[in-house]
């Protein structure tokens, strides 16, 4: 399998690493970027066969990985379209609707959208799908390698989950990098330094998220075990729930939900042609 990316930032990166590692030869995939140096740090970090413009080469793939910025998206697509036939386009751009997609690529209907999260720098991320219905299961299987070089994958079949995607885990490593700013903070504040606070502080998150991940039990019932009726855990979880610490948490994630749906009209919308006036009108 062939693929080629358009964009060679970080998630291009930490992607194409993740599909070396995994087996994938360097000289199946190739980066398209307008900068020189991320194009040189890709070759030599990976070997990989880069360009700076995508052109008929470049596209000679099974999979195209779109990895701009949305902001640059509609251009991208639109340099895209002539050059496509019958390759899978994956769209890690976030918030970019489909139907928006398929129209700026001139109708093209093999699409898959994704919404990565940046623990896939370090070969930890999740990531959600969704596919076009022209998507074959045996693209759907190249998708899923493709994303799978960094972490787990979650299939959705609703295009509207994946601005839930985006709420849950693609805004979420926000979410508990908060939760240990807040701990080296109070830890800080109990006498600990730096250094010891924030060692305490990742130490306890990253164990806990793991026994979680490895426990068949829910997150409530390892709660439930860490709390003993009037001791520390209690008194502490009394102080958040008097804060509203787990509803502010539940409020977050349904705004970050409410925007990821408002952005996908922002960025899908299309210039707005202006007809100049006749000659000899104001």
């Amino acid at each position: 399998m062939k693929i080629t990316f358009i964009g060679g930032g970080n998630m291009a990166n930490a992607l194409i690493g993740g599909l070396v590692n995994t087996g994938f030869a360097a000289a199946d995939l190739c980066a398209v970027d307008i900068s020189p140096e991320s194009l040189a740090r890709l070759e030599r970090s990976f070997g990989v066969r880069t360009q700076g413009v995508a052109d008929a080469a470049a596209l000679a793939c099974d999979v195209v990985v779109l990895a701009v910025k949305p902001q640059q998206a509609r251009a991208v697509c639109l340099a895209l379209a002539p050059l496509l036939e019958r390759q899978l386009v994956v769209s890690i751009a976030a918030g970019l609707r489909i139907d928006d997609l398929s129209r700026w690529l001139g109708g093209h209907a093999r699409l898959v959208r994704a919404m990565p999260n940046t623990p896939a720098l370090i070969g930890a991320g999740i990531t959600g799908l969704c596919a076009a219905p022209a998507v074959s299961a045996d693209e759907r299987d190249a998708a899923e390698r493709v994303l799978r070089a960094v972490g787990e994958t979650l299939w959705v079949a609703d295009e509207s989950q994946i601005d839930a995607v985006t709420a849950v885990s693609g805004s979420g490593p926000a979410y508990l990098f908060l939760l240990i700013e807040a701990m080296q903070q109070a830890a800080s504040e109990l006498g600990f330094s730096a250094d010891d606070a924030r060692r305490l502080s990742v130490g306890t998150a990253l164990g806990a998220a793991r026994l979680a991940a490895q426990s068949s039990e829910a997150a409530s019932v390892l709660r439930e075990r860490v709390t003993s009726k009037g001791g520390t855990t209690a008194a502490a979880l009394a102080a958040m729930a008097e804060h509203g610490v787990k509803e502010g948490i539940v409020a977050g994630v349904l705004a970050a939900d409410r925007r990821s749906r408002e952005l996908g009209v922002e960025l899908g919308a299309d210039p707005v042609a202006v007809t100049p006036p006749a000659a000899g009108k104001p």
